[in-house]
């Protein structure tokens, strides 16, 4: 088992964000993470990153357990061209990649030819691009991606499933935060549902739909 989740449960102050969460996620497997605004889902995401600590409950996984996570917030250095952002981000994870393999990783998210510029003059697309670059080239164990289409197109939408994809493909765990489920539809993938404080599981986007009328609007 890559990450065990069991009897979670996270308090802000007084206020419950959520609890009684059980969660077993296994390698090469994908997780989408629905539910309302507000629910608590990048919370989640954060005590499985281990950046939030639960209120209750534990958190088992291999202390080795390499993480690439893409949040809400860039990890994007603005004073450093894309290529040095990867270069910096590989080897704080002690990963000696090629200039060659780098920015390879940049032309398959559509950046080769920004593989230069500094970040700071990327546009919001692109900003989010570099920062799945980021996440995908430290080969990560668990890849965490909160809303990770936000600021896409659709080209580059494709490109992300097909990189998630092959994250999984490798043996990577995914657990993918959207609010559009039905645009990423991997073979074996479950679906995670948060709402009322609770976290429900489907084994597909079909199950969710007959279980939980009305839980997800297109």
């Amino acid at each position: 088992m890559l990450l065990r989740l069991r009897d979670i449960a996270r308090f802000y102050g007084p206020r419950l964000v959520f609890s009684d969460i059980s969660l077993d996620l296994s390698r090469g497997e994908v997780f989408l993470l629905c539910g309302p605004n507000g629910a608590g889902k990048s919370t989640l995401l954060n005590v499985m990153a281990g950046l939030a600590r639960p209120s209750s409950g534990e958190v088992l996984c291999d202390e080795a357990l390499r993480i690439g996570m893409v949040g809400h917030h860039s990890c994007i250095y603005a004073e450093l061209s894309a290529l040095e952002n990867l270069r910096f981000w590989a080897g704080l994870h002690g990963l000696r990649l090629s200039d060659k393999e780098l920015t390879g990783m940049l032309e398959r998210l559509h950046l080769g030819a920004a593989a230069h510029e500094k970040a700071g003059t990327f546009s919001r697309g692109m900003t989010q691009r570099l920062d799945l670059a980021r996440a995908f080239t430290v080969n990560p164990d668990l890849l965490l991606l909160d809303e990770p289409a936000s600021g896409l197109d659709e080209a580059s939408l494709a490109v992300l499933r097909d990189e998630t994809a092959a994250a999984a493909g490798r043996g990577a765990g995914v657990v993918l935060i959207t609010h559009r489920p039905w645009e990423f539809t991997f073979p074996g993938c479950r679906i995670a549902l948060l709402e009322n404080k609770r976290l429900s599981l489907y084994d597909d986007l079909d199950a969710l739909r007959e279980r939980a009328t009305g839980a997800l609007q297109r």
